[in-house]
């Protein structure tokens, strides 16, 4: 099959007529000159009277440059861009999700759709798309790819972010093939078709593919560099650690939803304290990023109560990054009953938004809040708190407080240029349970963050992983450096991704852990940078990236 229309979705072609086309040129040429992108388009309307979608500028700018009649132009692309902010912590976000599937988990609050994985519905934004390609790994991340690139995203360095409820309680020979077919579509997403394979093929990873899928993207033109799975703490093993690093996993969400073991069992979460600090214990040693659920609002919990379960976080656990989920009363959740008869109250908006506000600038400066409300619609909300926009409610609350969030989401660069020579070096040093850790990150002026290094120094009582390559290692979990994801080689002035801070951050790693006594150095790599780390003097182990220090 001949693929004719690169940046789009096979699924939703939109055909660009001669008259758009036209209409969008002209708009780019405006702009060139340096006019304002609203008032321009305003001033060229498409035939139907409404404004010129900003694909379309994005097809003509790529037509353009492709026939030779422009040069590449970043900040023109980034001003037709949509929504820029999705590419602008330096990597492009994939989201997939598993198919339906038995879940080990009881949570009273958890929906049920017999349609989706555990605890999602067929109408969240994400959930959709799952749905609408009958959960096939290939055609997810592919038509996702052709999605983003259609709006002038950079597609070059993906973090594959899988969803479905307990990643660990599916099979194994469909998690290796579903992830194969991911890394399938990122080596060649443009066959992403009925006709090749897109839906509806056998659910089966043969010895070796997975292994050369995976060898295939270390240079590919759309690397993985990073790969996300949600699950259970009770399902976290050493063998478990080893399986998802076969599988080329860098990081693991998990529910915790409290710290509080009587909230746990009034909510039949399955699992006790104890299970999740084994859990973080465990992915904290074996070099993985951490990312905690945290649900206030559960049943039997106060406003009051849920203040002193955030604080517990910071006490051992230390995640990396968190996602607040407030519990929300949805008619297809055992919970529903419980509310029924009058023993769930759910808290008013203004209640959530004073506890957010009050707990959000007590985050640690090495922690990142991902989110603070899932995206549910409303329309399946009963009772309680029905506005999605709970973020932008509760900075402004903070904003009229004088109170301040230093996560690292509120502190990101982002796509501000960068001054290298006023960059200061700061080593925040924090414990965690059976560990040292060091956030070193670069710091401009104004305390925003340019790049960031996590260094785990795993302490005497660490526990065992039985993964060979981290016997007396240092470990590296993660290097982030922040500005809009560019194409590999590209340069944009001042961008905190291209000014060497990476290298830098890993200098300094090695002299803070050979001065800490250890002999050598472990990088959990993500498929797609691991020859980044490979030109940076690590070597290929069984599991992980190694060197030795000093």
């Amino acid at each position: 099959m001949e693929i004719t229309e690169k940046h789009q979705s096979w699924r939703d072609r939109k055909a660009l007529t001669d008259e758009k086309m036209i209409l969008a040129r002209q708009i780019l040429s405006e702009l060139r000159a340096g006019q304002d992108i609203l008032k321009t388009m305003r001033a060229h309307p498409a035939a139907d009277g409404g404004l010129l979608g900003k694909s379309v500028l994005v097809a003509a700018y790529q037509q353009m440059v492709a026939a030779g009649e422009m040069d590449p132009d970043r900040a023109l692309l980034e001003m037709i861009r949509m929504k820029p902010v999705r590419t602008l912590s330096g990597v492009t976000t994939v989201t997939v999700l598993t198919k339906p599937y038995p879940c080990p988990g009881k949570c009273i609050f958890c929906p049920t759709d017999v349609r989706m994985p555990k605890s999602y519905l067929p109408d969240e934004p994400g959930a959709m798309r799952g749905l609408e390609h009958a959960f096939d790994p290939y055609a997810q991340v592919a038509s996702r790819i052709a999605q983003l690139e259609a709006v002038g995203h950079p597609t070059d360095k993906i973090e594959l972010l899988i969803l479905g409820g307990t990643w660990s309680a599916y099979r194994r020979d469909y998690q290796e093939w579903f992830i194969k077919r991911c890394f399938d579509a990122m080596n060649t997403p443009l066959l992403a078709s009925p006709e090749n394979g897109g839906n509806g093929g056998p659910e089966v990873c043969l010895p070796g593919e997975l292994a050369a899928a995976q060898a295939l993207n270390e240079n590919t033109a759309h690397r993985n560099v990073g790969l996300v799975i949600e699950t259970r703490p009770d399902e976290i093993t050493p063998k478990e650690l080893a399986w998802l690093r076969y599988l080329g996993v860098t990081k693991v969400q998990m529910g915790a939803q409290s710290l509080d073991d009587r909230i746990l069992e009034m909510n039949k979460r399955g699992h006790d304290v104890q299970s999740t600090r084994r859990a973080v214990a465990l992915l904290r040693a074996a070099g993985f990023k951490i990312v905690l659920h945290w649900m206030p609002n559960l049943h039997g919990a106060t406003p009051q109560g849920d203040r002193v379960d955030f604080a517990r976080l910071w006490d051992g656990f230390c995640p990396d990054e968190i996602k607040i989920y407030p519990n929300q009363l949805l008619a297809n959740a055992e919970l529903y009953e419980v509310w029924q008869r009058g023993e769930f109250h759910p808290y008013r908006t203004e209640e959530l938004v004073d506890l957010i506000a009050d707990i959000k600038p007590t985050v640690p400066r090495y922690c990142r809040i991902n989110r603070v409300i899932r995206d549910i619609p409303s329309t399946n909300v009963v009772e309680g708190n029905k506005r999605t926009s709970l973020r932008q409610d509760i900075h402004a609350e903070m904003a009229q407080r004088g109170t301040k969030c230093q996560c690292v989401r509120c502190r990101e660069v982002r796509k501000a240029t960068v001054d290298v020579s006023a960059l200061k070096l700061t080593d925040l040093v924090y414990p965690a349970a059976n560990a040292e850790e060091h956030f070193i990150s670069f710091d401009t002026p104004e305390d925003g963050l340019a790049g960031f290094i996590r260094l785990s120094l795993p302490a005497a009582d660490a526990p065992e992983t039985g993964l060979t390559d981290l016997e007396g290692a240092a470990l590296i979990r993660e290097v982030h450096v922040y500005g809009q994801s560019l194409p590999v080689g590209a340069e944009l002035g001042g961008a905190a991704q291209h000014i060497g801070l990476g290298t830098r951050l890993l200098e300094e790693a090695d002299r803070i852990a050979l001065a800490g006594g250890f002999k050598r150095m472990a990088v959990i790599s993500a498929i797609g940078t691991r020859k980044y780390y490979l030109d940076r003097g690590f070597e290929r182990g069984e599991l992980y990236l190694v060197k030795p220090l000093g």
